[in-house]
Formats: structure tokens, C-alpha cells, sequence
């Protein structure tokens, strides 16, 4: 069992802002600055954002579920912990949940005899998941799933005024009924600390043995290391900090607190919302989560011990530019209910800061995803796709809000003057993005995935296709852009189509430095950086017998843009749309209460999982050259940890065959709405 699944948002925004004004490779552009650069920032986000918003993040039911009806009630642990809480995940009954695995067809790789090597080498009891994780409390969270008979909950507290530790976590669980295991457990626990050097002082507070480890110190260590466990006759409570042991005591004692977070505004806001639409039937089936991304955020930035050193601090860049309107999120996920592994419902508490129409402030503008109603598939979108994500986006006012956001970042005013010198530039392309370019976008793009087979580096693909209002301005557009670019060449492949295809590093190298010196970033543009894509290809594709709208088609492949062309054009191939798994998924979609939506979500996992899954085994999924593996390598470029990464690889030699358990990947699909204080999230994986 895994506790540690909330996610936030990645912290390297800034690399994507770079790309307005650094090529590919990451060098500066200088006068020969082109509005397609422009365009592709604006597409990356739209990727990145798609992700971000149809991410399934571990659920949950509210506050005070039920611990099952064989057993008296046990005041909930959310009564015990303080509402300063920047993280949370909460099983309300382990033992429910874990039967309620058992019912979900993900459950059969646990017991296929092909995947047991795999799982014995990471999951086992000397596993090397197991091994590392938990090694900040001393409980792991295997011996929490062998012990724990109810409530489980893990969170993450904030000491910003402690600046040698920042922030401390904290796990709390029902062990009635295993009491014994539970201290079979803690003398494991000391055996290893001492071990490995710990030094151990038992305490007593509110009647209760406490022990408090000190960890051996290390060269160069400044934080104080502490790992605390106190097993109380009902629950066992693990942390990194002696404190937060000490107040759940006294909770305890106190028949709970009054700064609970049980009381906490956010956590039963959000929760609320997501209760309000969850369909439990099972009660204690379910995963719990909430989060404050920003608090969150820099916890983790913590615990990673990434030094950014003199770089721009993006947490501090994003609440500076208005994120911090993005209050708290959190959902319920229940397992194994009905025709469904996992359903989610999910909620981002966002209330609007202004009354503007835009609803938030500066750079944070770009969260405008207005609703409208579901539609169907496009009929050229084809048959082998992936994954497919429909956003609605005002991509125009998304373009100009990140003008402040820009700006910070280079402690300079760079937005205007650079889109200028693309309109006015004698040498560059003299495109006038205001006026030509960003009105002739319309608020609807999508975005497909899918990998070709074999599975290698090169396999997996991605395409953005943007509708346009006046397909002659933004050709002309697209074409002056390339025709100065160096690396470009035109593919000609589709009668009435112009498609364009860069190969990194085919053209001239020279580079006209003389803007970016001008401004004095010379020493911040890193020009060893790793291209984002090696190749890519755009096309302005007009509107034809298989498309009624023109698009702006964006592909990392330039194969699949020309088959997406075509289709478009002639209405010829097979669909997606007609695949009856898809119908399925569309009328569940409507089902489940997606009338009008800004995000919808189609997922077929065995496709969109083949090439990853063959490419991990081979020990080949770090080197692929796919736009997330690139954006994953960009944005951890030049942070590192002081420590190495705590869980190991897992044994790739050991990996079955994906035709062996493909079966028990089904597909997945998902929706977000915009409501007045945020986003409803909603996420479904079939059986």
C-alpha cells in the first residue's frame, strides 16, 4: 500500500516560458525569433495542463467514515492531528479496502505466477520498495498493510519557522485485534535504527511510552534527524519530529483537539464536494487525499533537498503570479465497486480573486477552461490512438497572462519587446502574433498519444491539433515562421497540405546573440541543453471531407501528422470513434454526469502502456524521446540531491512480457468541469 501518491504540480514552470524565447536546444534565438516558438510554448502547456487536470490522484470519503460494524467505533485520527496539515491521505478501513482490491481486476497481477519474481524482488518482505520507504518514521508502509486493522493515516505538517526542519510527517493506525504484530514490528524498528548507528531515549507523555531515535549523524549534515514511535493499546504513531508524537497524545487524552483537522475549513470543503458526487457503496472502500499544492510543494522540494541555488524559485514565482488562488484539492477514490477498479471524484477549491471574467489575478489568468457540452470523437481521429484529451482553453488570454509571469522570472520586461521584434525584425519573420495569429485560434484543441511497435526510444507520440478560425492567416503565419527557421524542411505529401518537419541540428548553427546580450541573460540561457524534441512537425490542415473545422496540427512525429492530414482531408481510415470499447466509454462518460465539460478523457491502457512498459523492462524508459520523457529530463536538469533517490529502480530483469499481463490493463476515462470556486475531477478505470 503506497502512501505517499499526492501529487502537485512540478515546480519547473519556468522551462516552458523559456520556450518562447530559446530554440529547441535551448539556445537563445536572437532576431530570428519566430512565432511558430510561440505557438509550441503555447502547445506544450496545453499538454502539460491536460496531464496535470486528468491525472488520477489517490481518493477518498470524508471525514468520520465508518470502521466497519464489527467493532466499536475509534475516534478518527483526523480529530487528533492539527489543521495546519499541508498533505493528507486516509484509508478509513484498511481491511475493507484491501477486500474490496480483491473484487477489482488490477488485483489478478498480484497473484499471475508471471508476475511473482517482479513483485518478490520490490514488494516482498526484503523487497527493495520496502527497504526504502518508510525509513523516515521507521514503520514501512508493508508492515502498516500486515498490522493496521482500520483508519490508516499519513500526513505532511508545515514548520516554515524552523528552517533546519521545515516540515515533518506523520502516520497514525488502527492496530486493534494485532497488537502483538504491531510490536513485533516496533522491535524490528529499534533493531534497525541501532543498527545502523541510531541511539534510542524512551519518553513519557500522557501515560504512554514514546521512542525517540537519533539517527547517527553524517558529514555535513545540518537538519536534526529524529525518527519517534509510540504504540498506544489501539494505534500505533510513527513520525520524524518528537513533537507532533507528543501532541496526538495529549489529543488522544483530550478526546481530540480543537484545531483538529477534522475542523479544518479547506479539508472539509473540498471533501465535501467530492462526497457530494461519489457513489460509495462499500463503506471503508475507499482512499481519502487533500492537499495545499503551494505548502505542499515546498515539503517536498524539502524532503528532495533540491538546492536551487541561485535559480528562479518557482514556488515563489507561481504564488507570486496569483497560483496561490488555488487553495487546497483532494477527491475519494473508491476500489473495486461495480463495473469500475477505481472512481474518482476529485475536487480543486480555486474561488475566483477578482470580478473579472478571467477570475484570478496576473499570470494565474491562464486558468480559464470554460465548459461546454460533450461532444463526440472527431472521425479523424484514428483508430490505434492512444489516449485522447479534449480541452477547452482561451488560449488568447492564456498567451498575454503569461506576460508578468515572464517577466519575473527574468527580473526583466522581455514579453512585449520580443513578440514586437517578432512583428518589426527586418531579419525575422514580421508576424504580428496580437493581431494575426492569437485571435485566429479558437478556445478548442486536442491532444492524442499513442507508440508504435516495436517498442524503442522513438515509439511513443504525441499530437496537438488547435481549431482555427481563419486557416489563411495562420498558414501564412506557420509558413513565413518556417521559411526563416534553419532546420526545417517541407514535406510534401498532402495535396492542399503544407507540412513542415524540423530535425534538430540538420541546418545552420549560427546564432544571432545580440538581443539576448542586450538584455543580459548570456549567462543564464544554458546553451548545452538537451533539445525538448529532436524532430517535429506542424501543418495548418484546412478543413475538409474528414474535419468540417481547419487545425493547426502539431506532431513529434511527422508520419502521424501526415496520416492525421490526410484523414482530415479525404475522411478515409479507420476511426476511433467507431471502436465499440470507445462508444462504451462515451456513453458511460454521459452516464456518470458529464454534460458540459472543460476536459474530457479517453484512456485505452493497454495501447497507451505498451511502449513504456516494454521500454522500462528493457532499462530504456529514461532514455526515451518521447515530449514527457524530455520535459521529466528538462526540468530535473541540474537539481541534485544531496542524497540519492530513496527508492531503488525497480529489477527490470524481472519484468514479464507485456503479452503476459496486458489483460489486466482496461481502459480509463475522465472529465473536468469548471464550477464558480474551482474544478470538479472526475476519473473512472473499468474492470
Amino acid at each position: 500500500m503506497n502512501f505517499q501518491r499526492v501529487q502537485v504540480a512540478d515546480k519547473r514552470v519556468i522551462n516552458l516560458t523559456r520556450t518562447y524565447f530559446c530554440n529547441f536546444d535551448g539556445r537563445p534565438r536572437g532576431r530570428r525569433v519566430a512565432m511558430l516558438h510561440a505557438l509550441t510554448a503555447v502547445l506544450a502547456l496545453s499538454l502539460f495542463g491536460s496531464h496535470a487536470f486528468a491525472q488520477d490522484a489517490v481518493p477518498a470519503k470524508a471525514a468520520g467514515a465508518g470502521q466497519g460494524a464489527a467493532k466499536p467505533v475509534l475516534m478518527t485520527a483526523l480529530k487528533l492531528l492539527p489543521d495546519t496539515a499541508a498533505g493528507v491521505v486516509r484509508i478509513p478501513d484498511l481491511t475493507v479496502l484491501c477486500n474490496s482490491w480483491q473484487q477489482t481486476t488490477l488485483s489478478g497481477i498480484t497473484d499471475d505466477p508471471a508476475m511473482k519474481p517482479l513483485i518478490d524482488a520490490n514488494f516482498g518482505s526484503q523487497g527493495a520498495v520496502w527497504e526504502k520507504l518508510g525509513d523516515k518514521v521507521g514503520v514501512r508502509p508493508k508492515e502498516l498493510y500486515e498490522i493496521a486493522t482500520g483508519e490508516v493515516i499519513a500526513v505532511w505538517l508545515p514548520f516554515e519557522n524552523d528552517n533546519r526542519r521545515p516540515s515533518s510527517v506523520c502516520v497514525v493506525a488502527d492496530i486493534r485485534g494485532k497488537h502483538a504484530g504491531a510490536e513485533a514490528v516496533l522491535e524490528r524498528v529499534d533493531q534497525d535504527l541501532k543498527a545502523d548507528g541510531a541511539t534510542r531515549a524512551d519518553v513519557t507523555h500522557a501515560g504512554e511510552t514514546v521512542r525517540v531515535y537519533s539517527p547517527k549523524t553524517r558529514p555535513g549534515q545540518l537538519k536534526i534527524e529524529q525518527v519517534v514511535v509510540s504504540l498506544t493499546q489501539d494505534r500505533v504513531i510513527a513520525s520524524d519530529r518528537d513533537s507532533v508524537v507528543f501532541e496526538v497524545l495529549d489529543a488522544i487524552s483530550n478526546d481530540g483537539r480543537e484545531d483538529s483537522l477534522d475542523k479544518a475549513p479547506l479539508l472539509r470543503t473540498v471533501w465535501k464536494q467530492a462526497l457530494s458526487r461519489s457513489e460509495i457503496e462499500t463503506e471503508g472502500s475507499q482512499v481519502e487525499w487533500f492537499v495545499k499544492p503551494l505548502t505542499m510543494g515546498r515539503i517536498i522540494r524539502d524532503v528532495a533537498k533540491v538546492d536551487r541555488g541561485n535559480k528562479v524559485r518557482i514556488l515563489n514565482l507561481l504564488e507570486n503570479q496569483g497560483f496561490d488562488a488555488v487553495q487546497a484539492a483532494g477527491g475519494i477514490a473508491v476500489v473495486g465497486q461495480g463495473k469500475f477498479d477505481l472512481l474518482h471524484r476529485g475536487y480543486v477549491h480555486a474561488p475566483p480573486v477578482t470580478e473579472e471574467s478571467s477570475r484570478y489575478r496576473l499570470a494565474a489568468r491562464i486558468l480559464q477552461f470554460p465548459n461546454t457540452p460533450l461532444e463526440e470523437i472527431p472521425a479523424w481521429v484514428p483508430a490505434n490512438t492512444a489516449s485522447l484529451t479534449r480541452v477547452n482553453w482561451k488560449i488568447e488570454e492564456a498567451f498575454w497572462a503569461l506576460e508578468t509571469l515572464v517577466d519575473e522570472a527574468f527580473d526583466n520586461e522581455i514579453f512585449r519587446p520580443s513578440i514586437e521584434g517578432i512583428r518589426d525584425d527586418e531579419e525575422g519573420p514580421q508576424i504580428d502574433i496580437e493581431k494575426n495569429v492569437l485571435p485566429n485560434l479558437s478556445e478548442h484543441l486536442l491532444l492524442l498519444t499513442d507508440n508504435t511497435l516495436p517498442a524503442t526510444v522513438d515509439s511513443e507520440r504525441v499530437l496537438v491539433a488547435i481549431e482555427v478560425r481563419d486557416a489563411n492567416a495562420i498558414g501564412t503565419a506557420v509558413r513565413k515562421a518556417m521559411e526563416v527557421e534553419p532546420d526545417v524542411f517541407k514535406v510534401d505529401t498532402v495535396p492542399g497540405v503544407e507540412i513542415w518537419q524540423v530535425k534538430h541540428g540538420s541546418g545552420d548553427d549560427e546564432l544571432d546573440d545580440e538581443f539576448f546580450d542586450d538584455l543580459g541573460f548570456e549567462e543564464e540561457i544554458d546553451e548545452q541543453q538537451t533539445p525538448l524534441l529532436n524532430t517535429w512537425a506542424i501543418a495548418m490542415v484546412p478543413a475538409g471531407k474528414g474535419s468540417k473545422k481547419a487545425h493547426l496540427v502539431f506532431s513529434s512525429h511527422v508520419e502521424w501528422l501526415v496520416d492525421v492530414a490526410k484523414r482530415m482531408q479525404t475522411g478515409e481510415g479507420e476511426k476511433l470513434a467507431d471502436l465499440d470499447e470507445v462508444k462504451d466509454l462515451l456513453k458511460l462518460t454521459r452516464e456518470m454526469g458529464a454534460d458540459e465539460v472543460a476536459f474530457q478523457r479517453v484512456v485505452r491502457l493497454r495501447q497507451s502502456l505498451r511502449a513504456k512498459y516494454e521500454l522500462q523492462r528493457q532499462g530504456e524508459l529514461k532514455n526515451s524521446d518521447s515530449v514527457m520523457a524530455s520535459l521529466v529530463r528538462r526540468m530535473f536538469e541540474g537539481d541534485e540531491p544531496e542524497v540519492e533517490e530513496p527508492i531503488e529502480r525497480l529489477n527490470v530483469s524481472k519484468w514479464p512480457a507485456f503479452s503476459e499481463v496486458e489483460k489486466y490493463f482496461r481502459n480509463a476515462f475522465g472529465f473536468v468541469e469548471t464550477t464558480k470556486d474551482g474544478w470538479n475531477l472526475n476519473g473512472f478505470l473499468l474492470k
